[in-house]
């Protein structure tokens, strides 16, 4: 079993920053890639950004230049740094983490950007 624990969102102004961390806790081995995904009031759950633990990313193309996932493996953590927030961005971002081809999911984190 995994655990995964998001932190860090919040509601902030068009073009303002917040970043997201996501702890995993568990059983941790094999555990690749992690990400983040965000699901926005009447639409479906959607990648943001995937980072494996060899440090390769993924973006999805309406975030790229703005946000920036890491990982640290030693704290078995990852972080989404998310920049140039525009309203469209808003979502409750859950954390994801493959483990064997089975997916964990944190329970979610609204971030919401509005002036």
């Amino acid at each position: 079993q995994v655990q995964l624990v998001e932190s860090g969102g919040g509601l902030v102004q068009p073009g303002g920053s917040l970043r997201l961390s996501c702890a995993a806790s568990g059983s941790l081995f094999l555990i690749n890639p992690m990400g983040w995904y965000r699901q926005a009031p009447g639409k479906q759950r959607e990648l943001v950004a995937t980072i494996t633990r060899s440090g390769s990313t993924n973006y999805a193309d309406s975030v790229k230049g703005r946000f920036t996932i890491s990982r640290d493996n030693a704290k078995d953590t990852v972080y989404l740094q998310m920049n140039s927030l525009k309203p469209e961005d808003t979502a409750v971002y859950y954390c994801n983490a493959v483990q064997t081809g089975y997916d964990y999911w944190g329970q979610g984190t609204q971030v919401t950007v509005s002036s």
